[in-house]
């Protein structure tokens, strides 16, 4: 936890240091390969500890990704709020929930999240599994009351008592709230978007314009890489919003609100910039509307200073080489399983 006191000064020594200060320059066309080794490519998929994924487990979780019969009143499913034909968000500040409420962050995307330190903006589930239980029962979300509830919902259509036996062969009673997190975990660790910037690190000099990697070289002067860089291109640590300039809106304290502990006030996960053109409102409370004012604020309160706005477009055009293939066959939405006389009806709205 003490990693982003240790970003704040190294950002600080680049500011000092007068990285960027704010004359104009040429910026190169030619990247050094020297710049690249904190980068890399992106796995084909992200295997969870337990070992590797099987196709049982994955068919079942996509199925339930897709369930709207999992939220009480049968109305939201995770693809609700994380949509995956839209680089797996919704693009609403806060996403609607049970009862027409809105949560208070940001729903963040789905694709590559396996990669990530932690889920949620506040890293409270370590893993996709774990992360797949919270809106379940979150009551501002999909409200179900119970782990019961929802078991009586799955077991009640053979189709699911059939899959889950498939996925979960070695269980007793294979249809739990827990085996229903596990194979949505599964699917979720393939939901990978390549994209040319990939194909660039891997050494293809043509994949970037010259624009784009003159991009990529004020990215890296202006010390973005610090806190965004590895194979997500963040998402790998925890840092304070307004390391040098306090952040304006502090109604959200990000991680102190889970710790109570005074030097997580204000910090959250550091998000990947994968498919970041595509996966706007930004930040912790989608509060900003456009990339280039996310560049500019992340310039002025994490880095010390402001960019000019040929710098930020410059940045945001490498950015856009970040998008990548949406994987159509894989995410198709599935035919799901007809209720039964025994499927619980939706909860009443009232």
């Amino acid at each position: 936890m003490k990693a982003h006191f240790a970003v704040a000064f190294a950002i600080a020594a680049l500011v000092l240091a007068g990285i960027g200060c704010g004359k104009k320059a040429e910026v190169s066309q030619t990247i050094d390969p020297a710049t690249l080794q904190m980068f890399a490519p992106l796995p084909k998929e992200v295997p969870p500890a337990s070992g590797s994924l099987t196709e049982q487990q994955i068919n079942l979780g996509r199925v339930l990704y897709f369930e709207t019969r999992l939220s009480a009143e049968q109305k939201t499913s995770c693809n609700t709020c994380h949509q995956l034909d839209k680089y797996g968000v919704d693009g609403e500040p806060t996403s609607e929930g049970h009862k027409g409420q809105k949560g208070t962050r940001n729903s963040p995307t789905v694709y590559n999240a396996a990669g990530h330190v932690a889920q949620f903006w506040d890293g409270r589930a370590p893993t996709v599994e774990e992360q797949a239980k919270g809106p379940v029962m979150n009551p501002v979300e999909m409200a179900m009351p119970n782990e019961k509830a929802v078991t009586a919902v799955l077991k009640s259509m053979p189709e699911y008592v059939k899959a889950f036996k498939a996925a979960f062969p070695k269980d007793k009673d294979p249809v739990s709230f827990q085996n229903m997190a596990t194979a949505i975990g599964a699917f979720e660790r393939k939901l990978i978007t390549p994209s040319r910037w990939d194909k660039f690190l891997q050494g293809d000099q043509t994949a970037l314009t010259a624009a784009e990697k003159a991009g990529f070289n004020t990215f890296v002067t202006a010390g973005c890489q610090t806190c965004h860089s590895g194979a997500l291109l963040g998402a790998t640590m925890y840092q304070r919003l307004g390391v040098i300039k306090p952040y304006p809106d502090q109604a959200d304290q990000g991680r102190f609100q889970l710790t109570k502990s005074e030097a997580d006030k204000m910090v959250f996960k550091v998000p990947s910039l994968r498919n970041i053109e595509k996966t706007g409102p930004y930040f912790h409370d989608g509060k900003v509307g456009t990339i280039e004012d996310a560049v500019a604020r992340m310039s002025e309160y994490q880095v010390g200073k402001k960019l000019s706005p040929e710098q930020i477009q410059s940045i945001v055009t490498w950015l856009k080489s970040l998008t990548g293939e949406v994987p159509s066959d894989y995410i198709k939405p599935p035919k799901l399983p007809e209720s039964t006389p025994k499927t619980p009806k939706p909860a009443t709205v009232g």
